[in-house]
Parts: C-alpha cells; sequence; structure tokens
C-alpha cells in the first residue's frame, strides 16, 4: 500500500523560507518520479515541481526561481525548498506519484503566507 505523507507547512511571513517534507512508503521509491501540487481556495489544484528518478526537475513559472525539488531515495523522502515567499502561495500541498497508472497523494500540508 502507497503512503506518502507531508510534514513541514505553517505561518510564514511574506518573504520568508519553508521545507516541505513527503516521506513515502509501500513504493519502491526511487524508480518514480515525484510531484509536488498546490491547491488554493476555490481554484484547481496545480503542479508546482516535479523531480524524475534520475533528479531531472521542472518547475511552475509562478515558482522558478525560488522553490527547489530534491530527493533521498535512501530515506524515501522529497522535498520541498520554498524560499522568498509570497502571499499568493498559500495553499495546501500534496505530494504525488503515479504508480502502475494510479494517482497516489498525501493528506496535504497547509501553507499560509502573511503578515
Amino acid at each position: 500500500q502507497v503512503q506518502l505523507v507531508e510534514s513541514g507547512g505553517g505561518l510564514v511571513q511574506p518573504g520568508g523560507s519553508l521545507r516541505l517534507s513527503c516521506a513515502a512508503s509501500g513504493i519502491a521509491f526511487s524508480l518514480y518520479p515525484m510531484d509536488w501540487y498546490r491547491q488554493a481556495p476555490g481554484k484547481e489544484r496545480e503542479l508546482v515541481a516535479a523531480i524524475s528518478s534520475s533528479t531531472d526537475t521542472n518547475y511552475a513559472d509562478s515558482v522558478k526561481g525560488r522553490f527547489t525539488i530534491s530527493r533521498d531515495d535512501a530515506e524515501y523522502t522529497v522535498y520541498l525548498q520554498m524560499n522568498s515567499l509570497k502571499p499568493e502561495d498559500t495553499a495546501v500541498y500534496y505530494c504525488h506519484v503515479i504508480r502502475y497508472g494510479i494517482n497516489y497523494w498525501g493528506q496535504g500540508t497547509q501553507v499560509t503566507v502573511s503578515s
């Protein structure tokens, strides 16, 4: 059974930083691309960042240069380092993986950027 557990969200002032973590289990972690999505109130869920099994990365234009996705295959964990946070980054952030054509999501972690 695939499980994804996010942590690291919270309240931060504009310009601040947070590091999200997603611990995976039930999956041969190193073989799979991993993604971070977010969903703000009243908006659709959107892809924020993705990392392949070979650590190639890509980012939404809105976060390029501010967010960094990384992975530790030994720890079965994917990270999202978020710097220079803006109020528009406020959302629930979800970890995601596709395994055998099935989408798996974590429970989400709330990030609120506000003064």
